[in-house]
């Protein structure tokens, strides 16, 4: 075993590697290649996360050049400068300049020369690792940004995932914020499964599906499944606004250590022919491999029923949701469509639901439960209120108990006691009626 001060740093062998490609290349010198050893690489976290995957040497190279951009701006430059002491380009090594940045970007161009030389048969071969089947490609950690129309495709920037570089780099993991590139947010909870109040059937529907993001690796990889059933579960929650189908699925997210993201359908939708495809190949492109819960709330906007083709409006908008359809479909996680009616959604979609679960407006039962459970505890009703009268008399949501408590709460506050009384508590009651646009 080596000491600390044997150790060396993953970007040191970039360094010799790339010098064994330019003696070879450049001079007549014939060195012999630097050993791949990462036992031997030291203990940041670049080199912790090669060892733990332990990644191959190819893979290894071309991790550490889309890194060096990112590490040290100047990396490939000073390299690079002692075998051109008197200026000038040298384009067999790639690499582009970029508006702010002052290094070198590597490129596709960059990974060949380094990984191949000017060697033609090395270099097809060594451009696999941008193959789609790659693990690169395929987990969405590495890729190349798209060059300028007509350039060659190696010419496009080598590019790591922003959520991949912060956990190597950090070992800390980043939540893409919504933007018009990744039109989705983040949501979580920090209610649990007992402050879900739903019926006994669809809750054992729910169940089905907390059972299949727990289970569903052991049912593709170890009972050999792959073949026999799609990736991923598709899923549609349909019921009356306020009814538990967002906490539901944070819920979900939640308790499967999965990171839940709402689609934002407004920055999704386009009036612009093909920018509706544009924005869902970047959502799903960018959530691909990640394990990620797609929410799709008020999934009616873009998942309705598709109309007769009476001019090209029709037929592109059409055309939208078959390109949903089929993304929707090969993708490997789980896909949550939110509706407040279930007609609504094209039979296309729901044909291809593993479930399709009804949140139903909650039970005189269902509602007395809600208002017992969510009314402080550091707060004591008046003397006449009976919450079993007002759960029977008040057909309301879930939703519109907690707005009611909250607005009870906050008079009650207000007035510097504790005990809210049952004026307040049916005011609260009254606006949710007015919301809705409800007579009591």
């Amino acid at each position: 075993m080596k000491s600390k001060s044997q150790l060396i740093s993953p970007f040191d062998f970039l360094t010799s590697v790339i010098a064994y490609r330019l003696q070879t290349e450049l001079t007549e010198d014939i060195p012999e290649f630097p050993k791949y050893d990462p036992a031997s690489f030291d203990d940041t976290s670049i080199a912790r996360f090669i060892k733990k995957t332990n990644l191959p040497l190819t893979e290894a190279i071309v991790l550490l050049l889309a890194l060096v951009p990112h590490i040290s701006p100047g990396f490939l430059n000073t390299i690079l400068a002692p075998y051109f002491l008197e200026g000038g380009e040298f384009p067999e090594f790639g690499g582009i300049k970029g508006s702010q940045h002052r290094g070198i970007f590597p490129t596709g161009e960059t990974v060949l020369y380094v990984l191949a030389g000017n060697d033609i048969k090395k270099r097809i071969e060594a451009s696999s690792v941008f193959e789609p089947q790659h693990i690169f490609k395929k987990n969405n950690i590495i890729s190349l940004g798209k060059p300028i129309q007509g350039e060659p495709e190696m010419s496009g920037r080598l590019v790591i995932d922003e959520e991949y570089l912060s956990w190597i780099i950090k070992e800390k993991v980043i939540h893409p914020e919504l933007s018009e590139k990744f039109p989705a947010q983040r949501i979580t909870t920090e209610l649990n499964w007992e402050d879900l109040i739903l019926d006994e059937e669809t809750m054992s529907h729910i169940r089905e599906v907390e059972m299949w993001l727990q289970h569903e690796k052991t049912l593709q990889d170890d009972w050999d499944m792959k073949k026999r059933i799609k990736p991923g579960y598709r899923v549609m929650f349909y019921g009356a606004p306020g009814t538990g189908k967002t906490l539901t699925a944070t819920l979900l997210g939640k308790h499967t250590q999965k990171d839940v993201y709402r689609i934002d359908l407004s920055m999704v939708v386009s009036k612009f022919i093909g920018e509706t495809e544009k924005n869902l190949s970047n959502l799903f492109n960018k959530a691909e491999n990640k394990n990620w819960i797609l929410f799709f709330d008020e999934a009616d906007s873009i998942f309705g029923k598709r109309t007769q083709v009476r001019d090209a409006h029709d037929k592109y908008a059409n055309q939208e949701v078959s390109y949903l359809l089929q993304r929707i479909e090969s993708y490997d996680g789980l896909v949550i469509l939110a509706s407040n009616f279930k007609q609504n959604i094209d039979t296309a979609f729901t044909r291809r639901f593993q479930s399709i679960i009804e949140f139903k407006n909650p039970t005189k039962k269902e509602r007395l439960a809600l208002w017992k459970h969510n009314i402080p505890k550091k707060a004591t009703l008046g003397a006449s209120i009976n919450l079993e009268e007002i759960a029977k008399t008040y057909d309301i949501t879930g939703s519109n108990i907690i707005n009611a408590i909250q607005y009870a709460c906050i008079q009650t506050i207000a007035k510097n006691t504790n005990k809210i009384n049952k004026e307040d508590l049916i005011n609260g009651i009254k606006k949710e009626y007015i919301k809705e646009g409800k007579m009591m």
